[in-house]
């Protein structure tokens, strides 16, 4: 989380919880549980996480999933052949997280270190919407940072 969050309005005078406050708080901790899902192979407790019309745009995929249903296809296939990714540490750093009453975005650094190889750092934004009281990542932007 940002040491020096404010509540504050952005340029349209709208009011905007720039990194603190229990919203933040939430959005930052349901990103932490994902990834900690995705360590423990945990799928459902991972898609909890998302909504079902998500997009991911991330840098390795075979261009950007439009919705859940491309997400799960491409996954099953991956996982599927062996592909899916094994990793010692899968964790969100630098997070910066703004919310808008049910609209937030989360910036980070996503550091992924495999068990025998060099650590990969990505840029990643999520926008996420409050749907029923959770935080749900509508967009998943990811992008591989050369070292």
């Amino acid at each position: 989380m940002n040491p020096d969050s404010e509540v504050s309005t952005d340029p349209m005078g709208e009011v905007v919880n720039t990194g603190s406050g229990a919203d933040a708080d939430l959005i930052s901790a349901g990103i932490d549980d994902m990834y900690d899902a995705f360590l423990a192979a945990d799928r459902h407790r991972f898609d909890g996480h998302l909504h079902d019309a998500v997009t991911t745009w991330e840098t390795h995929l075979p261009g950007p999933l439009r919705t859940r249903r491309e997400l799960d296809a491409y996954r099953d296939e991956r996982d599927g052949s062996g592909a899916r990714p094994r990793l010692a540490r899968l964790e969100a750093e630098d997070k910066w997280i703004d919310v808008w009453e049910d609209t937030g975005v989360a910036r980070y650094v996503l550091v992924a270190q495999p068990p025998d190889g060099p650590v990969q750092r990505s840029r990643v934004t999520d926008v996420l919407r409050r749907v029923g009281g959770d935080w749900l990542i509508v967009h998943h932007h990811s992008e591989l940072l050369t070292p």
